[in-house]
């Protein structure tokens, strides 16, 4: 009989599927490429008989990582180690948390990934900029962005900005800022070096803060990093910006948008942004639009910022599926 070890992976991954048996295989199909399948699909095709031992220890490995996941999602390595450890044997669970590691590439902070933003936020306020960043940078970045927008002002820019400027992290690093965070990730780090951060990462994060936090760190960086400002701008769409869009896609967006969230959002836009957007829309809508702002009377900052965020995401959403075009750069680069 083969030994587990001289079988590849996509030679376990035939095995498991004709195993599992046609159901369920062409389920687990559908989450996979068409590279994939084709390689599995010849695969499976080439594999005339499989002992049954071998079948037996195959779905036990299945079984074991699958396990591993599940424990990983809920606590991080080092739980997942603990519990391993007291179910299959240490040797055992650390040669299931490395394989899975290896082919899947675990990353570092898993640990904090899972975690509630508020709880994350009293779990790292106090550390220095740069570890905060290093960790946001690992972070979804609605959760990073949601950590970001709680920040006191002070830091706010200077995190997105190390963030920004964050290249390749070393894994020593990455471990001593583990071990500050009282969390150890052992020595199942990948050994090579990290790249994380950068400006997209930032973009990304910014793109997913309320927009009062995108101001500040926005009109903080073009005082301290003219430079960088620039480059993050560049990559990004603010509510302001929608000067900057044709007439056609204008209309495009307006059709997605909510008449009385429009009026609050103009409520505080700059003669401009008025003004474009009334010239997009049919005279007898833009006097309603104008008369709802002046008969709703004040209305909260936070209200306004919120309609133009919503505008906003909207306008990002239709530059993804291909609706509309902004122009970035100086209008020598048009992303779609």
């Amino acid at each position: 009989m083969a030994n587990l070890d001289e079988i590849s992976g996509v030679e376990k991954a035939a095995i498991l599927l004709i195993s599992l048996g046609p159901e369920k295989s062409a389920n687990i199909f559908k989450h996979l490429k068409e590279d994939e399948i084709e390689t599995l699909t010849l695969e499976i095709a080439n594999t005339r008989s499989v002992p049954p031992d071998l079948k037996e220890e195959i779905l036990e490995e299945f079984y074991e990582i699958c396990l591993a996941q599940q424990y990983i999602a809920e606590g991080g390595i080092g739980y997942a180690k603990e519990l391993l450890d007291k179910a299959l044997g240490e040797e055992k669970a650390k040669d299931v948390i490395g394989r899975l590691t290896a082919s899947l590439q675990v990353r570092p902070f898993e640990f904090v990934r899972k975690a509630d933003p508020s709880q994350l936020l009293n779990f790292i306020q106090d550390e220095h900029p740069q570890t905060i960043a290093l960790i946001l940078a690992y972070l979804p970045s609605a959760q990073a962005a949601a950590v970001v927008g709680s920040l006191p002002p002070e830091k706010q820019a200077d995190v997105a900005k190390r963030i920004a400027l964050m290249d390749r992290t070393s894994p020593d690093v990455i471990k001593e800022v583990e071990k500050v965070l009282e969390k150890k990730l052992s020595s199942l780090v990948n050994q090579d070096y990290t790249i994380v951060g950068g400006v997209d990462a930032i973009v990304s994060i910014l793109n997913t803060v309320d927009r009062s936090t995108e101001k500040h760190i926005m009109e903080t960086l073009e005082i301290e990093e003219p430079e960088l400002a620039d480059e993050i701008r560049r990559k990004m769409f603010v509510f302001e910006d929608i000067l900057t869009l044709d007439n056609r896609a204008i209309q495009t967006v307006l059709r997605d948008v909510d008449n009385n969230e429009l009026a609050i959002a103009l409520k505080n836009a700059n003669e401009d942004v008025q003004n474009c957007i009334f010239n997009n829309l049919s005279s007898r809508l833009a006097t309603m639009i104008k008369e709802d702002m002046e008969y709703m009377g004040p209305v909260r900052l936070k209200d306004v910022e919120e309609a133009q965020q919503k505008i906003v995401n909207i306008i990002r959403k239709l530059e993804d599926t291909g609706e509309i075009v902004i122009s970035r750069g100086g209008g020598d680069e048009i992303i779609v």
